[in-house]
């Protein structure tokens, strides 16, 4: 749509001089504010205002679709005019007293935001903004910036994690100094730990430029429970922040304590099925289901298929499987485009979920198959609450994936997609999601991994689920209709080039992905794979045919079975490892959410010469993996010949992997300490 901007008479009276002579008088400076709007420009209108002036009173401009005007937020009358989609469009400039405030009103005809402003003030970017909803009156001082003031707008860092794991810290900081930023030091700490610092070097930093960073030093945390991290910069340009007010920007992180891996207990004695749910509790043809990343919770939540039409539901249980037990089934009003014959649901390390709706267009008059993952909100007061408008309580959602079978989170709003249709797995970033009701999808990232086929159900029923193992960076993939197991490692490969599938509207970035490595690793033994997970060096796999979860050695380069557990029923399809280390599924025949406990006793204490120590691979590279029954919080060491520690944490730690980086060829003493003081020691040949 051609842009089409609408000043009044009077006001382009005063307003053309400056544009041409750009010059202002003492005690003024010059300004101008990029526009940038989304995909629907026209439903839009803003005006720059004195500071406290109401739109429409003594305004200095206005810009956008005048149908919209001041009052118009919401209305959804869908007028063409104002502004084109997908464009930046830079104002003024406007000679504004120095220091003094200003406002920016803007109002959006649908109410799922739409516009962004930057402001310059004599060409130094002094301010941004980001609409959201029906609009806002945004502030900003005409003044210049200083010269240095560096803020963190942004930590991707995960809001749950486990003890002994590494939290990456990681995130965006901006600049909003006068001056050019070429290097800083970049902080972070926990509690009140002593900060852990990086020098950052070799930038070229305008003012409002962000920059994504990842601290060179992961916090390991030792200890469960809440925990502060909070992360700032200091020294830029080797000076100090002159606005030290927006300096730090801080989240609360809940450590879990780890989940034991007692998969090995179901392999003798004979498990026990205990039916958690049915239909009672509102199971209607349940597909898949994920504990809330707050293990404490014992929150489980359960995805229902349900029609079509009517889209899915969630079922979320509080207290799962103990006698006070509760369940809330939801359905967000919009759940027919946004929650469409859901086959999987993944939890993110933030508190956010998303579903990967089955359907083939989730406005169900395709093509095109205008369909994709879904993001949400877990918090009771945003998910599928009926006070956001007509797109409902989902806070993101993008579409290339149609007739998706499964899905995986990363990190962040990261998730792994089967795309059923195309056959493909695809990696979807969100990146900041565009709050609840609105439509926004530009920021994202998505790239598509296309070197093998994944063939779905044609009945659209059974699913073919997939499971990021995060400790190696492998992504498992069910292949239903092929009757194996995939994996794909995703720290391989590399962009080279635009996917040609769709798309359907305008992303960052929207490429494939060549080069990676994959690998089939479980081609028989199978009859309708749907569920799975991963665990240590066990792989799970439930069987829809049999009921059966299957469970393969991931240490070995066969992938040995090592054994069946029967559940009783077939309909068997997403099972998850709960926090005490159990089995959860869900049945889409019978109705059912079910446990599996193993039969035999789990963690029970041992001596040091009934719990031998398993290590592999042997010889060893990149990383040391270590298995045997003792205590997870039992003490791991790695002595090298001349008794010198190379390398210590807890058995949970060394069952994730004990890296080998800098560690040279030779033989190596592993030692494991129990809480009671007994030892076990075991030889391994480390090859560099």
């Amino acid at each position: 749509m051609d842009r089409s901007l609408l000043v009044g008479a009077a006001l382009a009276a005063c307003a053309l001089p400056h544009f041409a002579l750009a010059q202002c008088n003492p005690g003024e400076v010059e300004v101008t504010i990029a526009v940038t709007t989304d995909g629907y420009g026209y439903e839009t209108y803003w005006e720059l205002l004195p500071n406290g002036d109401p739109c429409g009173t003594n305004t200095i401009f206005f810009g956008g679709n005048t149908l919209v005007g001041c009052n118009g937020a919401g209305a959804q009358q869908q007028n063409p005019g104002g502004y084109g989609d997908n464009l930046t469009i830079t104002e003024g400039p406007w000679c504004l007293t120095e220091g003094a405030p200003y406002d920016i009103f803007w109002a959006d005809d649908w109410g799922d935001a739409g516009l962004r402003f930057e402001v310059f003030v004599d060409g130094v970017s002094a301010a941004q903004f980001v609409g959201t909803g029906l609009g806002q009156t945004f502030t900003f001082l005409a003044q210049a910036p200083p010269a240095r003031d560096m803020t963190v707008t942004k930590l991707i860092s995960p809001r749950y994690a486990f003890a002994d794991d590494d939290v990456v810290v990681e995130g965006t900081i901006k600049t909003l100094g006068g001056d050019p930023v070429t290097g800083f030091t970049l902080n972070y700490r926990v509690d009140n730990d002593p900060p852990v610092s990086e020098p950052i070097t070799g930038l070229n930093l305008m003012a409002g430029s962000a920059y994504a960073f990842t601290h060179a030093t992961p916090w390991t945390p030792m200890t469960t429970g809440p925990h502060t991290l909070a992360v700032w910069a200091d020294a830029i340009n080797g000076g100090a922040d002159l606005v030290s007010a927006n300096d730090t920007l801080t989240i609360a992180v809940l450590i879990n304590t780890p989940i034991p891996d007692i998969i090995d207990d179901y392999l003798s004695g004979t498990p026990q099925v205990v039916v958690v749910a049915d239909a009672d509790q509102d199971l209607l043809v349940p597909r898949d289901l994920d504990f809330h990343p707050d293990l404490s919770r014992r929150e489980l939540w359960v995805i229902n298929k349900e029609t079509e039409q009517s889209g899915g539901s969630t079922v979320k249980f509080t207290d799962v499987g103990q006698p006070d037990m509760t369940w809330l089934w939801q359905h967000d009003l919009n759940a027919w485009h946004f929650m469409s014959l859901p086959t999987g649901i993944a939890f993110g390390d933030n508190g956010n979920f998303s579903t990967s709706p089955g359907v083939f267009d989730a406005n169900h008059n395709g093509p095109p198959p205008f369909t994709g993952p879904t993001l949400w909100d877990s918090d009771p007061a945003v998910y599928a609450q009926p006070i956001f408008g007509p797109l409902g309580s989902h806070i993101d959602m993008l579409h290339v994936t149609p007739n998706a079978q499964g899905i995986a989170h990363e990190k962040a709003n990261v998730y792994w997609v089967v795309d059923g249709y195309n056959g493909d797995i695809v990696r979807h970033d969100f990146v900041d999601d565009h709050g609840p009701g609105n439509d926004y999808h530009g920021d994202a990232i998505i790239r598509r991994y296309a070197d093998f086929t994944i063939t779905r159900d044609p009945n659209d029923h059974i699913v073919s689920h997939c499971v990021l193992d995060k400790h190696t960076g492998w992504l498992y993939v069910v292949d239903d209709g092929g009757q194996r197991v995939l994996r794909l490692d995703i720290h391989t490969g590399s962009v080279t080039g635009p996917a040609t599938f769709g798309p359907w509207e305008n992303y960052v970035e929207y490429s494939v992905v060549s080069g990676y490595t994959w690998q089939e690793i479980i081609s028989a033994g199978l009859l309708q794979p749907a569920g799975i997970d991963v665990i240590g060096d066990r792989l799970l796999v439930s069987d829809h045919a049999t009921g059966e979860v299957v469970i393969y050695d991931l240490s070995d380069p066969n992938f040995a079975e090592l054994g069946r557990i029967q559940t009783g029923s077939a309909g068997l399809m997403g099972i998850k490892i709960g926090p005490e280390g159990h089995i959860w599924g869900v049945n889409a025949t019978t109705n059912a959410l079910i446990r599996i406990d193993p039969g035999v006793a789990t963690h029970v204490p041992v001596t040091a010469a009934s719990a031998p120590l398993q290590v592999f691979p042997v010889p060893a590279k990149d990383q040391l993996f270590v298995r045997g029954a003792l205590d997870p919080t039992s003490t791991v060491e790695l002595m090298d010949a001349s008794g010198r520690m190379v390398w210590s944490g807890t058995m949970a730690r060394a069952e994730r992997g004990i890296p080998l980086d800098g560690i040279g060829a030779g033989s190596y003493v592993l030692r494991a300490v129990t809480p009671q003081g007994a030892q076990w020691h075991q030889r391994a040949i480390v090859v560099r």
